[in-house]
């Protein structure tokens, strides 16, 4: 049976214009756009039509399953959760970020993420998500058990998408110490002494693990076609490295120079949203609005902050950027970038992932939401 929704008298954000007009939505795709208003369907009220919005990055499920440090909630209630909060940010794909790697920094044990993830799975079989969930695993390749991890999802068809991480100190995100102190240091009560040696316990796992874990990822990303992305460069030679691994996403680069290497090289650059909304880095690295600024900006991630996703191009398109290519760094560049060509975009033929959204001023507001044609907020 044919289901036929029309959207009339909406400002249609295309991938390179906005169209005030019509769209006709059936079956789960978008069958037609046209300019002007129809006396058919539900009146938009001129608001935008934008599309459904694509999360590569977000951790946030994991403040919903573990809320308190030592605190577990259930799976199934902890998913839920984070749904309705990431659909009611506008998002319709989201990549869950799953923890590979458990250091004395804590993390998840074994067996964890793999039950995390078939509840996600047994919870979309059941029709109780309303986004579509897929999964990337972030993996810490400095630990010892990493690839121990990682075995337990070689044969799950949600991956998509896998980042190598290394945290150690002198590496990436934390080239100085000072960042390192704070995050580490003041947050775990070390002694002196105590963060010395636990800095150099960080160091000797890193220069132990990081490349022979990097290299057996990245091989098996490759044999299963799943997009892999870095984490925190911070130098040409890092960037270097990325290429030769087949990196397609380079997350948060840590320096002005790594993020103009990447671009140039063909990959996305992502920074975090809340980076453009808070105006800085809340780990002290480069701003996101800068590499904006100088054009190397291709995705916005929500990271920690759902909601950040619909806030941050707005901010973009006030401060001059145009409105369509901030709302595409959302929507059809990180689809596009690991491999999702049927949405992402408001275009014929694509999956009706859809956003309504008002926005006088300030904070934009969403009003509805569909995923392939069903409303789901």
């Amino acid at each position: 049976m044919t289901r036929e929704t029309v959207l009339s008298n909406a400002r249609i954000v295309l991938e390179d214009k906005i169209l005030d007009g019509t769209l006709v939505l059936r079956d789960g795709l978008i069958a037609d756009i046209s300019e002007g208003s129809s006396t058919e369907g539900e009146d938009m009220e001129g608001d935008f039509l934008i599309p459904g919005l694509v999360e590569l990055h977000t951790d946030h499920l994991e403040a919903h399953y573990s809320p308190r440090p030592g605190v577990r909630w259930g799976l199934t209630a902890a998913i839920q959760s984070h749904d309705a909060q990431v659909v009611t940010s506008g998002i319709t794909t989201v990549f869950d970020c799953l923890r590979m790697g458990s250091d004395e920094d804590g993390g998840f044990e074994k067996g964890e993420m793999r039950a995390m993830a078939n509840a996600i799975a047994e919870a979309q079989n059941e029709d109780r998500l309303r986004a579509e969930h897929l999964i990337h695993l972030r993996c810490e390749v400095s630990t010892d058990n990493v690839l121990e991890h990682y075995e337990e999802f070689e044969d799950d068809p949600l991956v998509r998408l896998v980042s190598l991480m290394d945290h150690a100190p002198g590496q990436r995100q934390f080239q100085t110490l000072e960042q390192y102190i704070l995050y580490y240091k003041k947050k775990r009560g070390l002694t002196d002494d105590e963060f010395d040696a636990f800095c150099k316990r960080q160091q000797d796992l890193s220069a132990r693990y990081a490349k022979p874990h990097r290299d057996a990822i990245a091989a098996s990303c490759a044999a299963r076609n799943i997009s892999v992305a870095s984490h925190d460069d911070a130098t040409l030679e890092h960037v270097e490295e990325a290429i030769g691994y087949g990196i397609r996403l380079a997350e948060f680069p840590t320096s002005v120079e790594a993020a103009k290497a990447s671009h140039g090289a063909g990959m996305s650059v992502l920074m975090g949203a809340p980076n453009i909304v808070r105006g800085k880095s809340h780990s002290g690295n480069i701003a996101a609005r800068d590499l904006a600024n100088i054009g190397v900006l291709d995705v916005l991630s929500s990271d920690y902050v759902p909601f950040s996703l619909m806030h941050a191009p707005f901010i973009l398109a006030d401060e001059g950027m145009d409105l369509p290519k901030a709302i595409n760094m959302v929507s059809t560049t990180p689809a596009r970038t690991v491999g999702l060509d049927d949405r992402g975009a408001i275009a014929k033929g694509l999956r009706a992932d859809l956003v309504r959204v008002r926005r006088p001023s300030g904070v934009p507001v969403v009003r509805s939401v569909w995923r392939q044609g069903r409303r789901v907020a």
